[in-house]
């Protein structure tokens, strides 16, 4: 959107540049594939095509179902969404700042238009600072949810912000997920860990030539790689405060 919250506003674009990132995108010649299509390379049940990218949206803002869905569409781009419930479903709560959301009814519709739905949890909250009963809550619940919208099964989840840990990815996996994606601010590869695939995050501030760069293989890091030390901390200090504070949004 061209005036959006200002909490959300760094994590966003313009439809215009929207517009340009997406036609940089069928420029590239990559092949754009859901989250199912790595989750299948991952397990050795199928080769990924040529050159793939894979294009998400987190939360499940407003727009989604209409404009974002539609500029997809038109360019014959298939994407995949995770949908937090408490922030979309009739009576839910979650942790977001307030914005316009879609509502749950119009997952399907989704669907239809070419994207593959996935989980981004209840409330949003920052996963690897909650309690095992919280967590399990926040995993199975939203799963459920999105399962009784949609009447099958979901296998796919994103951590919201990125935020995990050994603990939350061994609670993903018994909770029925097949793959979880974080952040990491990396390319993703072909050696990738299903737990914790690598995403980039779309910034306001970036450029057509950043996302080209991006779709050429280069500007950022590969993963898989270890936790460095700085992530480690602000993960310790973070389940510190949450004791104090109670849970958190992850943002």
């Amino acid at each position: 959107m061209d005036d959006p919250p200002g909490w959300i506003a760094e994590f966003t674009v313009s439809p215009k540049q929207f517009a340009a990132h997406l036609d940089a995108v069928v420029r590239s010649g990559r092949t754009p594939v859901t989250i199912s299509a790595i989750a299948d390379h991952l397990a050795g049940r199928a080769p990924l095509p040529p050159r793939p990218v894979l294009l998400t949206f987190d939360d499940g803002f407003a727009d989604l179902p209409g404009p974002t869905a539609e500029a997809l569409a038109e360019r014959g781009l298939p994407a995949t969404a995770y949908l937090t419930t408490g922030a979309i479903a009739p009576g839910g709560r979650s942790l977001l700042p307030p914005a316009p959301m879609m509502t749950l009814d119009r997952a399907a519709e989704l669907e239809r238009s070419g994207m593959e739905i996935g989980s981004h949890t209840v409330t949003h909250a920052q996963l690897d600072t909650l309690s095992a009963k919280a967590l399990a809550y926040e995993l199975r619940t939203s799963k459920a949810v999105l399962e009784d919208a949609l009447g099958h099964e979901i296998r796919h989840l994103a951590y919201p912000h990125g935020y995990n840990s050994p603990r939350v990815r061994a609670m993903s996996a018994r909770a029925g997920y097949e793959t979880a994606t974080a952040v990491r601010h990396a390319l993703s590869s072909g050696r990738d860990e299903r737990y914790r695939i690598a995403r980039l995050i779309v910034r306001r501030t970036h450029t057509v030539a950043d996302v080209e760069g991006w779709l050429a293989g280069a500007g950022a890091r590969v993963a898989p790689y270890r936790d460095g030390p700085k992530t480690i901390a602000w993960r310790w200090y973070r389940r510190a405060r949450a004791v104090v504070r109670g849970p958190e949004f992850a943002g």
